[in-house]
């Protein structure tokens, strides 16, 4: 009688256990020759997030947090204009090639973007995306650990190259135990999960070669004809990018952010990261050398995957519909790559046993955190890590989440709230689905159900401050209108923008707003009072949102204030790592004290 297999989830949750397992044994400690990454390098935006992210793998490093002996570098982007995290990609060759000579084309290079100002979740725009917490590790792991744990493997089964992937997202698979991910091949070579065809509207799709086996496997290697990137449904049908069950055996599929994927339904193959041997990065910098001075967003994925593989065609060049901004040099610029890259081959690792999990929203992060059953599982996430905290109720399923953080025993913290490096004493009151980042509330307070609250330390003419975004967390932060008439358009915790300003007796003018005049958003909007102590500051902001949600008028008047886009310049980085630090050492010593 042939033997049961296990679940493909079983796989999936021992496959990345025994990662995590692995990437603990090699903290803190000096890796051998070709047992890691050669160089790590995570990308920024600007001057600003470049200083925040050495100094916090400064810190990491000094704990013994990230194994040893490897080079770790931050690369920033050129003051101007943004440049995308394809033109990123082209600055880190170059900086690579700075620092290195041509020795960097024999290393293994991980290369992190994590260069946005992330405007979706901004509990991590301050200190960076590839530092948000996570609910695991001892030390407690943030994106940055657990990306170098999922890719533990791959340094080893890799020529000299570099990978390339984003610092928001996460990708668990499971193959073969005696399989390993090979990049080997000339050319680039892609990571592929099978995913819905919705999902497939919103990420990169491959159109690949026919399949000659009888079944899908765990690992397979495919050549890709042709990717397309952000394609319609009926594009997808069009190109022959949609995969049926009844092509071959059933295969059962776990999901991820690729859920919705019934055994019985139409699926793609999706993107994630992708590899490129040193031979087309250095083809890359080259091209990058010549042009010098960039001056519109590449997209590394849409601009460079849609060049690649036999099927690729100009046309995706002139198709701007997934642009934030179409600057005049861009469709130059895109068909000078595709001309550059055209004939290169695209390799598809496809991981039929895999799930890929984006982690760049408030929803994403609270659902992900508090409710997702997989991924805790997968992960081994832990409702409270490294805290002091009360008991937390759970409600059908779903708990809060506390990370490094110290809770009184008298303070309510409701299920779906997730708490990071903050400090609440008693009679606090906290709703369900908050998100309350780097704070300390010390007087009374309830904070609404759905509210977003996070401090910031700041430099202001020599002085330390303190300032505290506070909104709703389904706000809409990168909403904009060109014109003041329409500020009415913008809305603040579900509020018309308008009447907001008037509970807070404060008037539209052109000054209510800081950068760009045509361009008016809840980013850009000052509405976010400066003040002396950190508790002041988040008492102050969490008043602004109880009266919103009362009605009830509260003068901002007489206070300074911020935009966030404001609060961002003037951010004091070793103060917020300071009182993170002072967290940490508490609960480290209340915890021994314990023992």
């Amino acid at each position: 009688m042939a033997a049961v297999r296990a679940p493909p989830e079983v796989f999936l949750r021992e496959a990345t256990q025994r990662k995590l397992r692995r990437f603990s044994e090699l903290r803190g400690k000096p890796v051998a020759a070709g047992e890691f990454w050669d160089i790590v390098a995570i990308t920024a935006a600007d001057e600003k997030q470049e200083l925040a992210y050495k100094q916090q793998l400064s810190v990491k490093l000094k704990r013994k947090e990230l194994p040893l002996g490897v080079q770790y570098h931050v690369f920033v982007d050129p003051a101007g204009a943004k440049i995308g995290n394809g033109g990123s990609t082209l600055c880190a060759l170059q900086c690579l090639e700075k620092l290195y000579g041509d020795k960097w084309t024999s290393f293994t290079i991980l290369l992190i973007h994590s260069g946005g100002y992330s405007q979706r979740l901004p509990n991590a725009s301050a200190l960076g995306k590839i530092f948000t917490a996570l609910p695991l590790g001892n030390p407690i792991y943030q994106m940055l650990e657990l990306k170098l744990a999922m890719y533990i493997d791959f340094p080893s089964h890799m020529n000299p190259g570099v990978l390339v992937t984003c610092a928001d997202d996460i990708e668990l698979y499971s193959i073969g135990e005696s399989e390993f991910i090979r990049f080997d091949k000339p050319g680039f070579t892609a990571l592929a999960h099978p995913s819905s065809l919705t999902v497939g509207t919103t990420h990169g799709v491959f159109v690949l070669d026919p399949f000659d086996y009888l079944e899908h496997r765990d690992l397979e290697y495919r050549s890709c004809y042709r990717f397309l990137h952000k394609p319609s449904i009926k594009k997808m049908y069009q190109f022959n990018a949609v995969c049926r069950p009844g092509d071959f055996c059933q295969q059962d599929f776990v999901g991820g952010d690729t859920a919705h994927l019934k055994l019985d339904s139409d699926f793609v193959y999706t993107d994630s990261l992708f590899y490129m041997d040193h031979a087309s990065a250095k083809k890359l910098l080259a091209f990058y050398e010549k042009i010098g001075t960039l001056n519109c967003e590449i997209d590394a994925y849409g601009d460079f995957l849609q060049a690649l593989g036999p099927g690729a065609t100009v046309e995706y060049t002139r198709n701007t519909s997934n642009v934030t901004k179409e600057e005049s040099e861009l469709i130059d610029m895109r068909q000078r790559i595709f001309h550059l890259l055209k004939g290169t081959s695209l390799n598809v690792v496809v991981l039929n046993n895999s799930k890929f999990y984006h982690i760049g929203t408030t929803e994403e992060y609270m659902f992900h955190f508090t409710s997702d059953s997989s991924l805790k599982s997968e992960l081994g996430l832990h409702s409270i890590i490294f805290s002091i905290f009360p008991d937390t109720p759970e409600c059908s399923g779903k708990t809060s989440c506390i990370l490094q953080s110290i809770l009184d025993s008298r303070c309510s913290l409701a299920p779906g709230s997730v708490v990071e490096y903050s400090r609440l004493e008693p009679d606090v009151t906290v709703g369900e689905n908050c998100i309350i980042s780097g704070s300390y509330i010390i007087t009374k307070a309830a904070l609404p159900a759905y509210s977003f609250v996070c401090s910031l330390s700041l430099k202001m003419n020599g002085c330390l401050k303190y300032s505290t975004m506070a909104f709703g967390v389904q706000d809409d932060l990168k909403k904009n209108v060109k014109t003041l008439s329409d500020v009415k358009l913008l809305q603040f915790f579900g509020v018309c923008f308008l009447s907001c300003l008037d509970i807070w007796n404060l008037e539209v003018t052109e000054e209510l707003f800081s950068g760009n005049k045509t361009c008016l958003s809840l980013w850009t909007a000052r509405i976010f009072p400066v003040c002396s102590s950190l508790s002041d500051s988040v008492t102050t902001s969490v008043r602004m949102l109880n009266a919103v949600q009362n009605k009830s008028a509260f003068s901002l008047k007489s206070y300074k204030l911020l935009s966030i886009e404001e609060m961002l310049i003037y951010k004091d980085i070793e103060d917020m790592i300071a009182y993170r630090e002072q967290i940490f050492l508490e609960v480290k010593l209340r915890h021994s004290n314990l023992v």
